[in-house]
């Protein structure tokens, strides 16, 4: 039985291709999706090379020290207004409470890290007119300036993964105000674990009528936990941010759990140095700790968009080793496309990959009409010129 070609959609006046929300050539296909390897020891060896190599390489060309530059800039203005909330908030429960978180942050960060911090908690707290309406207005000050870091995070993942984010500004904007409220509910978590400690956690714990044995168990336990919160906060921002559809969210990745080790070893490492060999104190005399804890985040969010790199580095091994030529981009499937503009799909469906082994055919009599005018130009007067190539 004869096959009847199936029509093809209307591009309309300028060739455009319709607007359906998803592209069909971006990405890897359905077969390769069903080939690739679910877990990350189903990778071969060479393939876990090629993660080690692409992710040094794509880390500088992507240029995300620069990027994590204009994170810790979001990061700081996200902070003091954070600050301004927390403080608030301490500011009710009472003077008391507020030296206590104070004297769990001096225990646990860098020695100038915790000074910057504790010195912006304290003048806080000495104004007058603290209270439930500064939290609110803080809390909302704050949540906007979240998710300005929310949106530079979202630019710089599109950046990595090699995929133009496609998904319009009502989408964007509820995603960044949604993406920041889960954010600070974790570090609100995750603070709440550092807070319940000592002291406070003994009153806590007579209050409920807990036991030396639960406070005991939850000492032990309360790290763990904390490092499971700031672990899925990252993955959060994995799996949200950029316009790429992976397998589902992860509570751990392979890439979120790097970036944990890495900031935990880099930030012991710099308060090391900053306590042992640095010249901070000479260099930059009374901002000295400001610049410590902007060289703090700034190693922070490298660790972060390190562990990014990582998972998408990872994304294309599977992708590659489910059969998708190794130069092809992009090499994940897009969330949205709706928001390309013709550049974007331009670059996208002109994948020198994607375009390989597709020679442009000639429309039908073009060669030839090709070869009766050169014919035609090659006889004077019935006279055949010998400065035209003979007719093939």
């Amino acid at each position: 039985m004869k096959r009847i070609p199936t029509p093809t959609p209307d591009r309309g006046a300028e060739g455009e291709r319709p607007d359906t929300g998803t592209n069909a050539d971006a990405g890897p296909d359905e077969q390769v999706r069903e080939n690739a390897p679910d877990r990350p020891t189903d990778l071969s060896k060479r393939s876990w090379r090629a993660v080690l190599r692409g992710t040094v390489k794509e880390f500088k060309n992507d240029e995300l020290a620069d990027r994590a530059a204009a994170l810790t800039y979001y990061g700081v203005l996200a902070l003091f207004p954070a600050l301004l909330v927390l403080v608030s908030l301490l500011g009710i429960a009472g003077e008391s409470t507020t030296q206590r978180v104070l004297d769990n942050l001096r225990r646990l960060a860098p020695g100038s890290v915790r000074d910057v911090i504790s010195d912006a908690v304290l003048q806080l707290q000495g104004r007058s007119g603290v209270g439930s309406l500064v939290a609110i207005v803080g809390l909302v000050v704050a949540l906007w300036s979240a998710s300005g870091y929310v949106a530079a995070f979202i630019r710089t993942s599109n950046a990595v993964y090699d995929v133009p984010e496609g998904r319009s500004v009502w989408r964007i904007l509820p995603l960044r105000v949604a993406l920041t409220v889960a954010l600070m509910l974790l570090a609100c978590a995750s603070a709440l674990i550092v807070v319940f400690t000592g002291g406070l956690a003994r009153r806590a714990g007579e209050a409920l009528g807990m036991g030396d044995g639960a406070l005991t168990a939850w000492s032990i336990a309360k790290w763990p936990v904390l490092v499971l919160l700031v672990t899925t906060m990252i993955a959060l921002l994995y799996w949200a941010a950029p316009n790429a559809k992976g397998r589902g969210f992860r509570w751990v990745t392979p890439g979120s759990f790097l970036a944990l080790l890495i900031w935990m070893a880099a930030s012991a490492g710099f308060a090391v140095y900053v306590a042992n060999f640095a010249s901070y104190n000479k260099t930059y005399g009374t901002v000295a700790g400001v610049i410590v804890f902007l060289v703090w985040l700034w190693i922070t969010n490298l660790a972060i968009l390190l562990g990014l790199e990582f998972d998408a580095e990872m994304t294309r091994q599977r992708a590659i080793a489910g059969g998708l030529p190794e130069h092809e981009e992009p090499y994940v499937q897009p969330r949205d496309t709706r928001a390309w503009s013709d550049e974007d799909r331009r670059r996208v469906e002109g994948s020198p990959t994607r375009d390989s082994g597709r020679e442009p055919q000639p429309q039908p009599g073009t060669a030839d009409r090709r070869e009766d005018e050169v014919e035609h130009r090659g006889h004077d007067h019935g006279h055949e010129r010998t400065d035209v190539p003979p007719r093939r």
